[in-house]
């Protein structure tokens, strides 16, 4: 039995609207403010808020749970696993700082909990069948969905491709515990999906085909020489913009690669 799965751009974290046999699950729901933007997204596929039955979220950052509870009162229920219950409010006072962004805390009373052991019966209501994992490494709180027919909603865990640079930590647990359910098709928060070419290959960026490859790395090595995003414009020849958002996920991602930055930056529409 395999799912439909249609990502909806809308906002700056994947969100993904995976439909079984009997229902439809929404994967994660973006920034605080992009209701509107969200609900346009879904009239553009056909299907009204009214129609997805439930919302997971992969962890309780701002850019992953800011419209849950927004959406929840159309109809769609939250489902939050037993690992999440604390963090459920962890973003309130972030929204809270921004009183000009519209934001509605999640009300607890109408969350269903689901333990790790209930979830594949859970996800059997909507006709998926499949998983739900505890993949901590990048948050305390991180979930990962993982369908039989090879589907894995990984979040914001640190890419596979990254692995020898997180050994002996809760990520590389996360990891194995993902690649024993032989994945073929990875989706992330902020990264491209990735296919598995086998059951024994890791994700490969194809590092050698992309342009920008060459110009990320020159604009890493000079942000490490302390440059200014001025000089670095004078040497590279990017643009401004560009250099500023390389520079962002470069210094606010441990251990980040080229092509890890190149996974994690909007391109589309973005000048160099």
């Amino acid at each position: 039995m395999s799912s439909r799965i249609h990502e909806l751009h809308y906002s700056n974290t994947n969100t993904y609207l995976i439909e079984g046999e009997h229902g439809r699950l929404l994967l994660d729901t973006g920034w605080a403010g992009t209701f509107p933007a969200f609900c346009r997204a879904c009239g553009e596929m056909g299907i009204p808020v009214q129609g997805i039955d439930y919302i997971l979220i992969t962890h309780f950052h701002p850019d992953h749970m800011g419209i849950a509870q927004e959406i929840a009162e159309l109809g769609p229920v939250i489902v939050v696993t037993d690992v999440q219950r604390d963090f459920i409010h962890s973003a309130d006072d972030v929204f809270r700082k921004e009183p000009k962004t519209p934001f509605v805390p999640i009300d607890e009373s109408k969350v269903r909990f689901v333990s790790f052991s209930e979830s594949r019966v859970f996800l059997a209501e909507l006709g998926l069948q499949g998983e739900i994992l505890y993949t901590p490494g990048h948050s305390d709180d991180s979930i990962s969905l993982c369908l039989d027919d090879g589907a894995v909603f990984a979040g914001d865990l640190n890419p596979l491709y990254e692995l020898d640079m997180h050994r002996g930590t809760a990520i590389e647990k996360s990891w194995t515990n993902i690649l024993a359910k032989n994945p073929k098709v990875v989706y992330y928060g902020h990264a491209k999906a990735a296919e598995f070419r086998d059951k024994d290959s890791k994700q490969a960026p194809g590092e050698e085909d992309s342009d920008l490859y060459p110009l990320v790395a020159k604009i890493m090595k000079y942000i490490d020489k302390g440059l200014s995003t001025a000089r670095i414009e004078r040497k590279t020849g990017a643009d401004q913009a560009f250099i500023e958002n390389v520079a962002r996920m470069y210094l606010t991602h441990q251990n980040v690669g080229v092509q890890g930055i190149l996974d994690r930056i909007e391109l589309r529409g973005t000048n160099r």
